[in-house]
């Protein structure tokens, strides 16, 4: 079926009421021409004028049959918005996983898609919180940086950049993020000058103690808001993920791992997993995150539902947006265990 407007009809039942005892149609005859009428312009998407001229009638004969076929029950329509247009929905999944708000969007066979998606509702979420005099804490993935180069204007306010870098082929990092922020007037920040993922925890000690970046991962003790992105603990779930050793990713994984935010990783009920690998990471910590009045957190694909639990659950994450994909995988994952 044709559709002629994203949100017109999107489920048209026509009913066939021959017989005078089930409604009110008591003519064969007229009971046929209404669900053939019917037919033509909810199923076939004619216009009423083509109809009237196949027929041999008039156009405001054909709107009359098409009112007296919904009023008399042959057509029965249901609307039926997508899960991004949902608000109920919405609603529903952000009490059960215990959030405030959930964001849901369009999913899209390709990822691309999804994800450009996903950064237009960040950069909704952000314009729409970030007020003047704020601390925000942003960490870097490629939703994030989308969203942030959306961003045209801002209130004045500090951004902290909550991990080091991170270089992904074929996208930015976190400096060139944080840099961003700086181009936009009455924002100031605060970079973090490393590499988020270092060779040793001695290294990465370091790092931490140099007076820029230890002045920035302070600030993510005051943060008013923090945007940050996660990933289910896998090759395609997690920037991380490809980047350290097998030894690593099979210590991170017998110990539970089934999330990673910001180079820190989750169980799946939330707790921190510590690893040598998280006496790598050069960034904010799970309890900094934790405190953080306002999370929004971003993620999406079926694969990434017990990641975004653990990360509401383990980060406080208060605004959740995700796609039709995770929604509904999150929705199947809190379902009561039945016997």
């Amino acid at each position: 079926m044709s559709k002629s407007h994203p949100l017109r009809v999107a489920r048209a039942r026509v009913l066939d009421r021959l017989d005078s005892k089930g409604g009110s149609v008591t003519d064969a005859d007229h009971a046929r021409l209404l669900v053939e009428v019917s037919r033509d312009y909810y199923l076939d998407n004619r216009s009423k004028v083509d109809i009237a001229s196949t027929r041999g009638i008039s156009r405001f004969q054909v709107a009359r049959l098409l009112a007296e076929a919904r009023e008399s029950g042959v057509v029965r329509i249901e609307i039926s918005p997508p899960a991004s247009l949902d608000g109920d929905r919405a609603t529903a999944l952000a009490r059960r996983l215990g959030t405030r708000d959930v964001v849901i969007v369009p999913s899209a066979a390709d990822p691309r898609s999804t994800r450009d998606s996903a950064a237009r509702a960040i950069a909704r979420e952000l314009a729409a919180r970030i007020r003047s005099g704020m601390t925000v804490g942003v960490s870097w993935s490629r939703t994030i940086e989308i969203a942030v180069g959306l961003l045209e204007a801002l209130p004045p306010c500090e951004v902290v950049q909550l991990v080091g870098a991170l270089s992904v082929a074929g996208a930015g990092d976190s400096l060139a993020l944080i840099e961003r922020f700086r181009g936009i007037p009455g924002v100031s920040t605060r970079p973090v000058w490393s590499p988020m993922l270092v060779g040793d925890p001695a290294t990465a000690a370091g790092m931490r103690r140099q007076p820029e970046i230890a002045a920035a991962l302070d600030r993510a003790d005051h943060l008013d808001l923090a945007v940050v992105a996660v990933g289910a603990w896998s090759a395609n779930g997690s920037t991380v993920y490809p980047l350290v050793s097998e030894e690593d990713r099979r210590a991170a994984t017998t110990a539970g791992t089934v999330a990673e935010c910001s180079g820190r990783l989750l169980d799946a009920a939330g707790r921190p997993v510590t690893t040598e690998l998280d006496a790598r990471v050069v960034g904010v910590t799970v309890d900094q995150l934790a405190r953080t009045a306002e999370v929004v957190a971003v993620g999406y694909g079926a694969h990434t539902a017990p990641a975004l639990r653990a990360a509401v659950a383990g980060i406080g994450v208060t605004t959740l947006v995700c796609d039709e994909a995770a929604a509904a995988a999150l929705e199947e994952l809190l379902e009561p265990a039945t016997a």
